[in-house]
């Protein structure tokens, strides 16, 4: 068992080979934090670790010793002594918001109990983790509160969340409810968060830490394309491969608050949750309220070594289902081939061109139900276009796989367009606030998936396509964030749940759709990474990651995504050019030298591709069947980042260490450039590698440490037989050889 119980001091200590945290009962009985971070010996007391001082205004409990506001608290309240902002916060019929929760019991088990409704981590049998439940009580109030802490064996990871429960008469509303507090003892971290905007989602923000409130949220409906739900902490002298981490992840796709507060004695308190605003959870009597779940990761081997962690939980205990362990196929999508404009034999022929080129798998985009020619009419009407789809979504599918392919399909379930069948029979169906104009994204309004009749509707219309069609993918969009965010179904008192409840509508869907069709490959997408989160891995094991497919502008998304979520969850596909973002040309072999980092696919007709065009793509579709183990399954390095440097380069390892990929931008070209080295990580030291393409061999440890020749025909004079461009990038392939033979 990972977990301690110390009678005589009452302090917790979770620990597995790498971490520690401690937990102490507080004088007032209260839980106080002590520790988190490398792993530290088992003793019967850290009590040494718990400092109180007599500071001068300061409100204080029992004594002039003991003050709420300057002990590190593990999920603090507000207004007794500590004026923090806090992690909870219960209005009361009185309309007091003030709670004392104090310790009451705690239960050690082994392994992990699930969230009912929510997305969480799991274990596969308990011996892979242990869980700590402390419940507390507030015996004025007769509620308790229950706290949830899992430390898994095998990684640097502890998931928390916590569960309030109302025994008492008189009713309360919940209104601030985290799933994460910790309160660290200094604030000498940098701050990293990943933000950005449509088509240029999570690029890496750092900043220092410094007094006062640092934070990101989302108040969208979504986690959004502005704010991930994930921060990173590190020592001002860690980097990507060395020095302390802290990584806080949430499980959750809704609107989230990530913050750091540093107080004035440089005390940081990190809290990561449901966002406060506009949120609250009526509680009657026997009622309960649990939150979404949140993880975080230690690291004393830097950035990589911390996301390197959430990979391999995110990918193989997030994750579920048949295609967890699979290697993704290689997809066509015809949105930006086609847009609205198509048929059911411009689409054969599409698919058959990809065929002819090694594609495994066809997806056919928007534009294939109702009265939908435009992004103005049919959202909400799933049932096919014949006069486009002669024989509907059964007929081509069927005929796609008679073309030796896999059939994929977009769908759009959460949204309605005004011009559309289902708002015309059910306008009450959709969030809008009595006596206000409803405002529109897209041209559409966003169904109430807070009423359950709503979710069956579309779970009906949607289970009768894939029923009757051979389907074995779903794009799962969602293109607007939430306006006028009201439900008719609920009283006045309710309406602080429904940015919640819609959210557990979605998982709802998504569960049973899981649930009745295990073979189905689906991939979420919210205008392209709009909830790229870790909950949406929970149903959805790939994302979208960008509606933008542009390769330079790739390379900065990707690498952000990378930092909380693993390589594999990454859809990336190879576009047109001029690309449809930013108008930009890129090689082809660029292209496809980003969009190999991911979940490959491509976003174009091939048919109109030139016969050497053509040939690229086959050898790139060669390439991934070859090597998409290592990438997408591989563990993943960061070595050079696009956000410092005008050249990016990241690599996947494979397992045993025998085989690497690396890719290697270089964004803009230089001149008469210096000679340059790249230092890889993760090999064998050593193996001796062949890198393909260079007639050498070397060891292991002379690439981690002396690096890999990089230098291209810009050192020097190029000439125009040896050349490189803007955009222009590599592929470096290493094997080791155990045989001296085979060299």
């Amino acid at each position: 068992m990972s977990i301690v119980f110390h009678q005589r001091s009452r302090e917790f200590h979770l620990y597995n080979d790498s971490i520690s945290y401690i937990i102490r009962i507080l004088p007032n009985d209260q839980l106080g934090q002590l520790y988190f971070g490398k792993r530290i010996h088992d003793r019967e007391d850290f009590g040494h670790l718990l400092e109180f001082a007599n500071r001068p205004m300061t409100a204080v409990l029992q004594d002039y010793g003991f003050s709420l506001e300057h002990v590190r608290q593990e999920y603090p309240a507000y207004g007794t002594t500590d004026f923090r902002l806090p992690a909870l916060e219960i209005l009361q019929e009185d309309g007091s918001r003030l709670t004392c929760f104090s310790y009451k019991s705690h239960r050690i088990v082994k392994g992990k109990p699930g969230l009912y409704g929510l997305p969480a981590t799991y274990v596969e049998n308990d011996k892979e983790a242990d869980t700590l439940e402390i419940t507390l009580e507030d015996q004025w109030l007769d509620m308790e509160m229950v706290l949830l802490y899992t430390i898994f064996n095998g990684e640097d990871a502890i998931a928390r969340s916590v569960k309030f429960v109302n025994h008492g008469n008189k009713t309360v509303q919940v209104t601030r409810a985290m799933s994460l507090s910790l309160d660290l003892p200094d604030c000498q971290y940098d701050w990293i968060q990943f933000s950005g905007a449509w088509s240029r989602e999570r690029q890496v923000k750092t900043r220092r830490l410094e007094q006062g409130i640092q934070a990101v949220s989302s108040q969208r409906g979504h986690s959004s394309h502005n704010h991930n739900p994930f921060i990173v902490l590190k020592r001002p002298g860690a980097d990507e491969f060395q020095g302390e981490v802290m990584g806080f992840s949430l499980v959750y796709s809704g609107n989230f608050l990530a913050q750091a507060e540093v107080d004035t004695y440089d005390v940081t308190r990190v809290m990561l949750g449901i966002n406060p605003f506009a949120f609250s959870w009526k509680l009657e009597k026997g009622e309960q309220f649990q939150t979404p779940e949140a993880v975080m990761v230690y690291s004393r081997q830097g950035l990589n070594g911390m996301s390197q962690t959430f990979h391999r939980l995110y990918r193989t205990r997030l994750a579920r289902g048949v295609w967890r362990d699979k290697v993704r196929p290689i997809l066509l999508n015809n949105w930006e081939a086609t847009y609205f404009d198509f048929d059911e034999d411009k689409l054969v022929d599409i698919a058959r061109a990809a065929k002819e080129d090694g594609v495994e798998l066809f997806v056919l985009d928007d534009g294939w139900f109702g009265s939908r020619s435009s992004d103005s009419s049919g959202l909400g009407d799933w049932y096919a276009n014949t006069d486009r789809l002669p024989g509907g979504i059964k007929g081509l599918s069927e005929k796609i796989e008679a073309l030796g392919m896999k059939f994929g399909l977009w769908v759009e379930l959460e949204m309605v367009n005004p011009d559309s069948d289902l708002y015309r029979q059910h306008p009450d169906w959709a969030l809008q606030t009595p006596g206000r104009t409803p405002s529109q994204g897209r041209n559409q309004l966003v169904l109430d998936f807070s009423r359950a009749e709503v979710v069956d509707h579309i779970y009906n219309m949607i289970e009768k396509i894939l029923s009757e069609s051979r389907v074995s993918y779903i794009k799962w969009d969602m293109n607007r964030s939430i306006t006028e965010c009201y439900s008719g179904a609920y009283p006045a008192d309710r309406q602080g749940e429904i940015f919640h409840r819609y959210i557990l509508g979605v998982y709802s869907l998504y569960e049973r759709l899981i649930k009745h069709f295990p073979e189905i490959l689906f991939e979420s997408c919210a205008s392209g990474g709009a909830r790229f989160d870790a909950g949406m891995l929970y149903y959805a094991p790939q994302c979208w990651t960008s509606d933008d497919s542009d390769a330079v502008e790739r390379i900065k998304i990707q690498y952000g995504t990378s930092f909380g979520y693993p390589v594999v969850s990454m859809g990336a596909h190879v576009s047109a050019v001029p690309n449809h973002q930013l108008c930009r040309y890129t090689p082809l072999e660029t292209r496809g030298n980003v969009a190999c980092f991911g979940a490959f696919g491509y976003e174009l007709d091939l048919s109109k591709l030139s016969d050497e065009e053509r040939e690229t793509v086959r050898r790139q579709i060669a390439f991934m069947k070859e090597y998409r183990q290592v990438i997408q399954f591989g563990t993943f390095y960061r070595l050079k980042s696009p956000f410092e440097d005008n050249i990016a380069a990241w690599m996947a390892v494979s397992a045993d260490k025998k085989k690497a990929v690396v890719g290697y931008y270089k964004i803009l070209n230089d001149v008469n450039c210096q000679f340059r080295r790249l230092r890889l990580d993760g090999l064998d030291p050593d193996a001796r590698y062949e890198v393909e393409g260079m007639d050498n061999w070397f060891y292991g440890d002379e690439l981690m440490s002396g690096g890999l020749v990089t230098t291209d025909a810009s050192a020097g004079q190029a000439s125009m037989d040896d050349f490189c461009t803007d955009f222009w990038s590599r592929l470096y392939v290493l094997n080791a050889k155990e045989d001296e033979r085979e060299w």
